[in-house]
């Protein structure tokens, strides 16, 4: 960020509204300048392009599984992961002013946003699931039309952007349902108290490779919290493995542990080195 620009830049995918944007405002703050975006692809660029300082993508989510597709364009990128925030997601059904539930034949949203709400669509059989881009622009949509019969899932911060009417909250299937964001960067660096270090193996292709690889966390006591395999580009069937480790980076047995697994693999490239969100408490 220049010292000209009065506020921090912060680009996510979808709406104002969207559930990145509020993750994001969580993570930084009410004094941001968010940046919306229409896809992935275009969300990685606003870096490059001068449109953002930093970037807010989902990589996971509690009952959805993880995003591949961010995945894949952080290791396309040379962006570094600097934080995480950890968001509670609770959808609302929004229609516009002067709409009733009874009245409503239509609901757009994201196609996860639908899938999160399985239960409320068998309740209501007589209302169809229509899928679009994201859940922020789909309230605006519906609200624009005015249309009694077409509602929207998202976020009640999206009604009070666009004006919506919200006709009932927690449509969610489990009330356990959270999403996970990195910010990244295309300035790599490590803030104080970093706890947590992702990573990306490319193993070498023989008998007990991924076992040998892993082997030196176990070891050093490392908690590995999350291990994702993706295909690589032009090696069918091949894999590359994501791993996060909660692990202080400076620490003699995590830098003992990375040595060794570098030794043990073809290429491991380290995503970011942050401090790690706190788990959601389970009441």
């Amino acid at each position: 960020m220049t010292r000209h620009q009065e506020k921090l830049r912060v680009a996510f995918q979808g709406e104002p509204g969207a559930f990145s944007e509020e993750a994001a405002v969580k993570l930084l703050g009410g004094q941001i300048e968010t940046v919306p975006r229409s896809t992935f692809e275009v969300m990685f660029a606003a870096i490059a392009d001068g449109a953002a300082d930093l970037i807010l993508a989902p990589v996971e989510n509690s009952l959805a599984g993880s995003v591949y597709r961010c995945y894949d364009l952080l290791l396309e990128s040379k962006l570094s992961i600097i934080a995480e925030v950890i968001l509670p997601i609770s959808h609302n059904l929004i229609g516009p002013p002067g709409a009733t539930i009874e009245q409503v034949r239509f609901v757009q949203s994201h196609p996860v946003a639908l899938a999160h709400c399985t239960r409320f669509f068998e309740a209501h059989s007589q209302i169809t699931r229509v899928a679009a881009e994201d859940t922020g622009g789909s309230v605006r949509e519906v609200v624009r039309a005015g249309d009694f019969q077409r509602a929207a899932i998202a976020s009640s911060r999206a009604a009070e952007i666009y004006g919506g009417c919200i006709l009932q909250s927690h449509l969610e299937d489990h009330q356990q349902n959270y999403t996970r964001f990195v910010l990244l960067s295309s300035e790599p660096g490590m803030p104080a108290g970093a706890d947590k270090i992702s990573l990306v193996v490319f193993l070498l292709h023989r008998p007990g490779a991924l076992h040998q690889a892993l082997e030196p966390m176990a070891r050093e006591k490392i908690n590995l919290v999350k291990i994702e395999s993706r295909p690589i580009v032009g090696h069918p069937f091949e894999y590359c493995f994501y791993l996060d480790l909660m692990a202080p980076p400076q620490a003699s047995g995590t830098q003992v542990a990375l040595e060794e697994l570098r030794r043990r693999t073809r290429e491991v490239r380290i995503l970011g080195c942050y401090v790690g969100a706190q788990p959601p408490v389970i009441c």
